[in-house]
């Protein structure tokens, strides 16, 4: 067990429905009342209520009252509010309520408080809590309830949901027949799975765990001590970085990559990550293009080793020079701006032994290889980058189940026996056993570039650690929440209509003066 200095561990975990239920269970039966959790939850999210709203006027809070549990919690919050001077209205539709949800609503009833059937009744409140539904809905909300749901997201009022908003599938995020659009959400214990689903950003608004300090020997019991999905934090983000260095280092000691990528269509692909790799820290760079742009890659390059390829007549790159020999390298990278006329390459890059990043025309071409046969014929270790489009592309027998990206990237994940990085507004990082998930990234990077730049990055993290041996999976999380938070901090400074991508290499070199200072206090 741990206490309240060390409670971070739990922003870790992330929980199915059946999952939480199940560990939900262990506490009860542990002999934890049901009351006693209720009344501790909800006094947590009253005291987050109060910090939301105590610098707005609030003449009157509406509450959302559902049958269950989620429905009790709200209750218990609209008591407290109640006996701190603010004018509540419940709004209650259901006719049966389980027993406990019902001792409250009797008892809010005792103090004054109406209960209302007409979801107008709220049309005043300054700011309404849904209690409606929370983990575990699976059924869509219809009739009457889908247009009270539709009727309070037309009036745009500040709401705050507990646990999630009512509508959300808990697993996928999906919305069942509609969805309360929440200005903020309460996840209450541990984080369900929506939070990271693309399909759910829309309804969550600004997102926080109430913790209400489960054992971890609680969570551990139903999540095992390798949970099967992992949110990514700072903490486990940076702690596989490699540094400090030791004194005796030297280039070679520090990963020595190659990055296959450019054409003459496309030279600023390469660019862009040979500047990502170069923020890495990784000690020798080499990156192959076609002859004709080799120019243009040194002056912006100046310490990476640019190797002048062979190219085609539409200016891709052919083959690599004579006498060069791809065994030299420790990690590669290979894709940006390529174009498919590149097949060739690919193929030869896709047969060596070297741990190898695919992104953008290397999938592409991949795409037309029997991707999973290529995949788990290799002896090395490959990571994939694709966005939906590639994802489809790459494994279409899984397009049905895309609605669910981290289950989906998962499956994928162990049909190819590599590791899958789904982008999207909440990557997913899929392994055979694992699922990280970043929960922190920003739509300024929905930019031309930027993952061009996430390629050299992860390149150079995966070079400078293959010679230590640190889990591959490791470093593509360290990748992906550097380059997220880089782009983050980029978007406050500038706007977050765009970050442009050498922008953005610019912030992954500002967080590393962060990291490395971080990791020698």
């Amino acid at each position: 067990m741990f206490n309240r200095k060390n409670r971070t561990e739990i922003q870790h975990f992330v929980v199915t429905a059946k999952q939480m239920q199940a560990i939900e269970t262990r506490l009860f039966d542990a002999g934890m009342p049901v009351a006693a959790l209720m009344e501790k939850v909800a006094g947590r999210i009253t005291q987050r209520i109060l910090s939301k709203i105590e610098s707005i006027p609030v003449t009157s809070i509406g509450v959302i009252v559902g049958p269950g549990h989620n429905g009790g919690d709200a209750l218990v919050v609209a008591r407290e509010l109640h006996f701190l001077g603010y004018s509540l209205v419940v709004y209650c539709p259901f006719s049966k309520q389980k027993e406990l949800t019902q001792s409250h609503l009797k008892y809010i009833t005792s103090l004054g408080i109406l209960i209302n059937l007409n979801i107008e009744s709220l049309q005043n409140c300054d700011v309404i809590i849904d209690g409606m539904f929370g983990f575990g809905l699976e059924r869509p909300i219809t009739d009457e309830l889908a247009e009270a749901v539709n009727q309070i997201n037309a009036w745009k009022k500040r709401v705050l949901s507990i646990d999630l908003p009512s509508g959300i599938h808990t697993d996928t995020g999906e919305v069942l027949g509609t969805a309360i659009n929440a200005t903020d959400t309460f996840c209450l214990g541990l984080w369900k799975l929506a939070f990271l689903q693309d399909s759910a950003l829309d309804y969550l608004g600004n997102v926080e765990l109430i913790d209400f300090d489960i054992p971890l020997a609680d969570i551990q019991a139903i999540l095992g001590k390798n949970p099967e999905f992992r949110r990514i934090t700072k903490e486990n983000a940076i702690a596989d970085l490699p540094l400090p260095r030791p004194l005796t280092s030297h280039k070679y000691k520090n990963g020595n990559l190659l990055i296959v990528a450019g054409s003459h269509r496309y030279t600023g692909a390469a660019i862009l990550a040979g500047l990502g790799a170069r923020a890495s820290g990784v000690g020798m760079l080499s990156i192959a293009v076609p002859k004709s742009i080799k120019p243009l890659l040194s002056s912006q390059l100046p310490e990476a080793l640019i190797v002048g390829c062979p190219e085609t007549e539409d200016g891709a790159i052919l083959d690599f020079p004579s006498h060069f020999s791809l065994d030299q390298f420790d990690a590669i990278a290979c894709g940006p701006g390529l174009t498919q006329s590149a097949s060739t390459i690919v193929q030869m890059i896709l047969d060596g032994n070297q741990p190898l990043i695919l992104d953008a025309d290397g999938l592409n071409i991949l795409a037309q290889l029997d991707p999973i046969s290529t995949l788990s014929q290799r002896q090395a270790a490959t990571v994939i980058t694709p966005h939906p489009g590639e994802f489809k592309r790459l494994f279409p027998d899984l397009v049905e189940e895309l609605k669910n990206r981290i289950l989906v990237t998962q499956k994928a994940a162990q049909q190819s026996q590599s590791i899958v990085l789904l982008k999207g507004a909440r990557v997913c990082i899929g392994t055979e056993n694992t699922v990280w998930m970043n929960p922190e990234s920003t739509p300024a990077l929905a930019r031309g570039g930027s993952g061009d730049v996430l390629t050299g990055l992860l390149g150079g993290l995966l070079a400078a650690v293959v010679l230590n041996q640190t889990p591959i999976d490791a470093i593509v999380k360290t990748a992906v929440w550097w380059h997220a938070q880089a782009g983050i901090k980029a978007a406050k400074d500038k706007t977050e209509l765009g970050v442009d991508a050498f922008t953005l290499t610019q912030y992954l070199n500002l967080l590393q003066l962060g990291l490395n200072s971080n990791n020698h206090n």
